[in-house]
């Protein structure tokens, strides 16, 4: 969370765990107070290497709509 607050007032940060093992999936979500801040946040920090590797960061966009074509187990 130190590396975007800098770019600007971060409203939430959540980084996505795995069920099973409840270690990092090695992503999560950063929602910044204002489309100004977001957008440098992800300008600045997109490659950038953060504890030996590189940061991929973008916008994140709605789930498409799963199919209810495969049986779920």
């Amino acid at each position: 969370m130190k590396v975007y607050s800098q770019f600007g007032e971060v409203s939430s940060a959540t980084v996505i765990m795995d069920r099973d093992t409840g270690r990092s999936r090695g992503f999560g979500f950063v929602e910044m107070s204002d489309d100004v801040a977001a957008t440098t946040a992800i300008e600045k920090t997109n490659g950038m290497d953060v504890d030996g590797r590189p940061l991929n960061v973008n916008e994140a966009r709605p789930r498409e709509p799963r199919s209810n074509d495969r049986p779920r187990w």
